[in-house]
């Protein structure tokens, strides 16, 4: 009798699978439906997103012919590009330290690397504000680089700190053993085999930095708005295909971007292959 009673709470393999499927598909209906539409409203032909008039490219153009806002895309390009340099550097740099064993106030320093990731972005905001504010810096591209460049060391230093936990140490020692300087085998052997990890890790960077709003918010000046900061300022005056437009082509170089991420920091062949 319990076996019984007990087979008749437990579902079919079939009807599991297919309840498992429906609520799969509700949840992912709900998470990138509203993505997915604000990409077909970028080529409606109504300048009104509440009803469809046909398909255009014409909202691409006047996207391209917006001296504003390719201004702001311009600002959002430098500053992500310089922030990915700088943070990339240093955060590989504080990724090969923590991975020293003799290394002083490791955990210490490996739990202040997540702060930044942990913490609310508005906490993070309102604090460097009010740094610039202290140190009278005043607020400028400069502002939103260094702002950029201290909450995306944590991304780089952890990321690159993943793909070194199976560095095989003995390959260093084997170069230095060969008469090989230490930088030469940084450059000839460290460097080449997290490099995968290095180049994730600034894609990453580059994502975050040309996509950030709240941060930037708090320490952007006012010849200094950003693309993220152009496009909120243009929500607030109404919804068009335009904004539809310039956000789905953030939205395609972001997704981009992290795919080539998750490409890198994927095992290679033969190690898949050993661990399977």
């Amino acid at each position: 009798m319990k076996s019984l009673s007990y087979q008749s709470l437990v579902l079919s393999p079939r009807l599991s699978s297919r309840l498992l499927a429906l609520h799969s598909g509700i949840v992912y209906v709900f998470l990138y439906g509203p993505i997915l539409l604000l990409v077909a409203l970028s080529f409606n032909r109504s300048p009104l997103s509440a009803r469809w008039a046909g398909f255009t490219l014409d909202w691409y153009g006047k996207l391209l012919r917006d001296t504003e806002m390719i201004a702001a895309a311009q600002r959002s390009l430098i500053v992500a590009v310089g922030v990915t340099m700088i943070a990339t550097v240093l955060g590989t740099a504080a990724a090969l330290a923590l991975a020293r064993p003799a290394v002083p106030a490791r955990a210490a320093t490996n739990a202040l690397l997540y702060l930044p990731i942990v913490i609310p972005e508005i906490v993070i905001g309102c604090a460097l504000l009010t740094f610039f504010s202290v140190t009278r810096w005043e607020l400028s591209l400069w502002t939103v680089g260094a702002a950029h460049v201290s909450f995306s060391l944590s991304y780089v230093a952890i990321v690159v700190r993943a793909r070194m936990a199976g560095f095989d140490r003995s390959l260093e020692e084997a170069a230095m053993d060969l008469g090989a300087s230490p930088a030469a085998t940084f450059w000839r052997v460290t460097l080449p085999l997290i490099f995968p990890g290095v180049i994730a890790a600034a894609l990453l960077v580059f994502t975050l930095s040309i996509d950030d709003y709240v941060i930037t918010s708090f320490v952007a000046g006012t010849d200094s708005t950003t693309l993220p900061l152009k496009i909120a300022s243009m929500v607030k005056t109404g919804l068009t295909p335009e904004v539809n437009a310039v956000s789905t082509l953030l939205l395609g170089l972001t997704m981009i971007l992290v795919w080539i991420a998750q490409r890198l920091l994927r095992p290679p062949e033969s190690a898949r292959g050993v661990h399977s």
